[in-house]
């Protein structure tokens, strides 16, 4: 193998474009370990083939929901079993929890909607999610003078993952005026989900 050294490439007189590489030609590189490729402000780069290795991409990424209804027990923290899943990139969601594997800043998102097959009896709800058996946030709406038949809190978060083996769940919580009234979380798609995916940072 030989060694070109010089400090500028040009095209000849006349010409405008120029090529680097021809038929013999499988790989180019750019500088080694430690370089920095430099394009100037006001250059474009046009791209007619396959670029990879820019830019990152949102995985892991997962959504999933609730198919069927779940009872809650009054004044009980009750953990939701998402059984079915929508997409699931990296098989990160596994045993109802939501384990990125990969640090990095995450937009978690879920929603509930629960429910009673009573007139008025659900005074407190809260949906929370959990980071690692914890409640790391907490959405409750205000019924206080104004209890209701239905409530469908959501929430979304931008959440830091600082470890591989960080996991999230999702709780729901309700108290109710009529205690043992069946109150529960409706199943269905648009109902009761959980998602996520990595930011590109």
């Amino acid at each position: 193998m030989s060694k070109l050294e010089t400090n500028t490439i040009d095209t000849v007189s006349g010409t405008s474009t120029l090529q680097v590489g021809s038929t013999n030609t499988s790989t180019i590189t750019l500088g080694v370990s430690g370089d920095t490729v430099n394009v100037p402000s006001g250059v474009t780069i046009a791209n007619s083939g396959t670029a990879t290795g820019f830019g990152g991409t949102n995985t892991p990424a997962f959504s999933v929901y609730l198919s069927g209804n779940v009872s809650l027990s009054n004044a009980t923290q009750t953990k939701l079993t998402f059984d079915s899943e929508e997409y699931d990139s990296g098989s990160v969601f596994a045993s109802n929890k939501f384990t990125p594997g990969v640090v990095g800043k995450y937009v978690i998102s879920a929603g509930a909607s629960i429910d009673s097959d009573q007139s008025s009896n659900c005074d407190q709800v809260k949906l929370s999610i959990y980071k690692n058996g914890s409640a790391l946030r907490v959405v409750e709406p205000d019924f206080r003078g104004n209890p209701g038949r239905r409530a469908n809190p959501t929430f979304s978060y931008l959440i830091n993952v600082t470890s591989t083996s960080d996991y999230f769940e999702i709780y729901a919580y309700h108290s109710a005026a009529i205690t043992g009234s069946g109150v529960f979380v409706q199943g269905g798609a648009s109902y009761t989900y959980f998602n996520g995916y990595k930011i590109i940072e």
